[in-house]
């Protein structure tokens, strides 16, 4: 029988089990979720595993990177389920504050990290990236890991970590983990759960679409060209196309004519549940 996870809910009380950790000369690894645990999660958690002795886990839906309109409330919250889940996956220990601990009374403090973030998610949810890279400032400070892991996924998010990261020193290794997708190409998310059943036999075409695009560009089609084919084909099946993109892999510039190395990105929404993907060019594997 799995046992069930210790959890700390202050930094207080944080702190001196990672000291003991250190003491012992063991390394530590954070993964950073906002619960709805799910395969892509537990994949991280595996994958800390792998490069530390000790995991921590962080479970903190954060108020500051959903907009007025978004999903904050309605959020899936289930801290047993998710604490049950983290546990049989080998992880350490569940730091998960509230909301006072992260931002108590007077908090004015935030992070921003300029041109990464102004583009793509971050035109479509204005301020969202602030609250991300707050928030992570914050985790990584508190816990102050050797490498903190972060999905390919959210592959914008990922790199404005790395940028935060090295312009801030905070010595800490990040790590990207690769996208856990169903069987039929959809990546998992937490958002998955709000789609309706006709919504998610729709869904994985958008996997399909980026795919077929990484594909074109590796045998030489020009990227304008292949996005607006990709956007005709979604919109055309029934998605609201925030954007279909292709960009440097490393500083997220756009890119034209041919390309030889880049990530296709896209977000979409399908009825209320908003939708995000990328892949490698060339295709991994």
């Amino acid at each position: 029988m799995t046992r069930a996870i210790h959890i700390v809910r202050t930094v207080q009380d944080l702190r001196p089990r990672i000291a003991a950790w250190r003491q012992a000369g063991e390394t530590v690894a954070l993964v950073p979720t906002m619960g709805a645990i799910h395969a892509g999660h537990l994949s991280l958690v595996t994958l800390a595993k792998d490069k530390a002795d000790r995991v921590v886990t962080s479970l903190f839906v954060n108020p500051l990177q959903f907009g007025p309109r978004e999903d904050f409330h309605a959020y899936p919250r289930d801290e047993a389920r998710d604490s049950a889940a983290l546990a049989a996956a080998g992880s350490d220990l569940l730091y998960a504050p509230d909301a006072g601990e992260m931002y108590p009374p007077g908090f004015s403090t935030k992070v921003n990290v300029g041109d990464l973030t102004e583009d793509l998610c971050g035109a479509a949810r204005p301020n969202h990236f602030d609250g991300v890279a707050t928030v992570v400032a914050k985790l990584l400070l508190q816990c102050a890991p050797d490498k903190a892991i972060f999905g390919e996924k959210d592959y914008q998010q990922l790199l404005i970590i790395r940028r935060l990261v090295r312009d801030l020193n905070i010595p800490v290794e990040i790590i990207g983990a690769p996208i856990v997708r169903e069987d039929d190409g959809l990546a998992l998310s937490s958002r998955n759960a709000y789609l309706s059943p006709d919504e998610r036999k729709i869904a994985p075409l958008l996997s399909q679409t980026i795919h077929d695009v990484a594909v074109d560009l590796a045998g030489g089609r020009g990227a304008d060209d292949a996005v607006v084919a990709a956007r005709f084909k979604l919109e055309a099946a029934g998605f609201r196309v925030d954007y279909v993109a292709v960009r440097d892999p490393e500083t997220l510039k756009p890119l034209y004519g041919p390309v030889k190395r880049a990530r296709v990105l896209a977000a979409v929404h399908l009825g209320k549940t908003r939708l995000i993907d990328n892949v490698p060019v060339p295709l991994a594997g």
